[in-house]
């Protein structure tokens, strides 16, 4: 059912007369102009043409002052109506050029006209200042949704939104300012600058020109000029964006500080398990093997001797491996790896125990350019991957070759280095879990390790501005794909 349209606007709808003279200044001293020199005009024009016409004097009158109106609003356009009908009167009444009136009907017709007149001014400077207003109106509207695309667009910099604040207001300064709170949360006397933009910019209420508060919290002071109303609805309607947009940077901070929480409970939880099985194995091993040499009732050979030793040496070595990959994880969770880069090459981080006993074949090319790397982190990446190759694929020699050229993600060249083995492989659909931490292809504890070798070899690339991928061997294995980026002017 269609709703009625009142017959009166709403009450706080209505224009008051003095908003009805308010359009703008230079505008209304033009419509006083226009006032005193147009009616004495169209008069002169209309006598000097011999015409005695009173009803097309008249029009001619009106005419102009709904020009008048046009131009500058209601109170020149109310001059124009009174100087229309003294005009009138002296041109085009009986006696001509005198302000008496012979006839009674002439004084009706003149009184009529004015009421005419000054009622059309009124039509015509009210929908003059709606025109305004609706002008303004559509003004505002363009600059918020300019507004409002760029912050969608932008990274959410509170600088950023400030000077486009000023810039569209045309302030010389905004500053953005928040109650002050203490430890406890709770708010305290005193203002705290957050951010500004344009030239000496106030950091107090007193310094300011004007101010805004969008909210009970977050207050905007502006220099240059006091607000008029527009202005401050533009500005209200700005910090309210404003307020929203830092509301979202404190929920996406509290949304990455819940999902560290949650990783860091998961990789607790992990590390348990890990302790309560795979640290537990290799220590009741060296404990087993040291209370069997500590025996005084048993002889050994040197060869059972030998064997026992080489179990804590092994299991040391398993233990050794696995507490450095727990505590390298742990650090690459706590964001705290800070790697130092220098020019790095290849061959210098390979695993020597493993070309020396014929696990790892070098196949990388002769003088391959170097990466920029820190060596430390590289070596640890280098490591963990062979040794994971030779963990799942036993029995045969793992490949490393390098080239370089290779097109990162930023455009820039990297170096590329591929550890192969020919193994059973991963299913493709496993390829991105087999970098999670404490992940094993199918969970084979059997062959030790807790899962932190592919995660801390990917940890430690990224931390190096490099990538690390796995890909499907050729016949059968699985290829680990390191990618660095070049070092300039760098070779091997």
């Amino acid at each position: 059912m269609s709703q009625r349209t009142p017959f009166f606007p709403a009450r706080e709808h209505r224009l008051r007369l003095a908003e009805l003279g308010i359009l703008d200044r230079r505008r209304l001293w033009a419509g006083f102009a226009l006032a005193v020199v147009l009616p004495a005009a169209v008069e002169s024009v209309a006598a000097t043409a011999g015409s005695r016409d009173l009803s097309l004097a008249m029009l001619l009158a009106l005419a102009a002052a709904v020009v008048v109106a046009l131009v500058g609003g209601l109170w020149p356009a109310i001059l124009a109506a009174v100087l229309g009908m003294l005009a009138l009167n002296w041109f085009s009444t009986d006696p001509v050029g005198s302000f008496v009136v012979a006839r009674g009907e002439s004084v009706v017709e003149l009184v009529v006209f004015l009421a005419v007149a000054c009622s059309v001014a009124l039509a015509v400077g009210a929908s003059a200042r709606r025109y305004e207003q609706a002008r303004q109106a559509a003004a505002e509207a363009d600059a918020m949704s300019e507004l409002a695309v760029g912050i969608l667009g932008s990274a959410g910099d509170t600088g950023e939104f400030l000077e486009r604040v000023r810039a569209t207001l045309g302030l010389r300064a905004v500053t953005l300012v928040a109650r002050r709170t203490d430890d406890a949360g709770r708010v305290a006397s005193g203002w705290d600058v957050l951010a500004s933009a344009g030239e000496a910019p106030p950091v107090s209420h007193g310094a300011a020109d004007d101010s805004v508060a969008p909210d009970g919290y977050y207050t905007l002071l502006v220099g240059g000029h006091a607000l008029d109303a527009g202005e401050r609805r533009m500005l209200q309607a700005f910090g309210a964006y404003l307020v929203a947009m830092r509301q979202r940077e404190q929920l996406a901070r509290s949304r990455a500080d819940n999902r560290r929480l949650e990783e860091g409970n998961s990789i607790r939880t992990a590390i348990l398990q890990a302790v309560s099985h795979d640290l537990r194995t290799p220590l009741a091993g060296i404990k087993l093997s040291v209370s069997s040499l500590r025996q005084p009732t048993v002889e050994f050979t040197r060869e059972e001797e030998a064997e026992l030793l080489g179990t804590i040496e092994d299991y040391t070595d398993r233990l050794t491996g696995l507490v450095s990959n727990l505590l390298d994880m742990s650090r690459i969770t706590a964001d705290t790896v800070r790697p130092l880069l220098r020019p790095v090459a290849w061959r210098d981080v390979l695993p020597a125990a493993a070309l020396a006993a014929g696990d790892a074949v070098d196949l990388i090319p002769a003088n391959e350019p170097m990466v920029a790397a820190d060596p430390v982190l590289l070596e640890r990446v280098v490591a963990n991957l062979v040794e994971n190759a030779l963990r799942y694929a036993p029995g045969a020699a793992v490949e490393v070759r390098a080239r370089s050229g290779v097109p990162g993600p930023d455009g820039r060249p990297c170096g590329e280095m591929r550890v192969i083995d020919h193994g059973g492989g991963v299913p493709p659909e496993d390829l991105l879990a087999i970098f999670r931490p404490f992940q094993r292809s199918g969970d084979a504890s059997a062959r030790g390790g807790v899962g932190l070798g592919l995660a801390v070899a990917k940890g430690f690339t990224e931390a190096m501005g490099g990538r690390i991928e796995a890909e499907a061997t050729t016949g059968g294995g699985l290829t680990m794909v390191v990618s660095l980026p070049l070092w300039e002017g760098g070779r091997a």
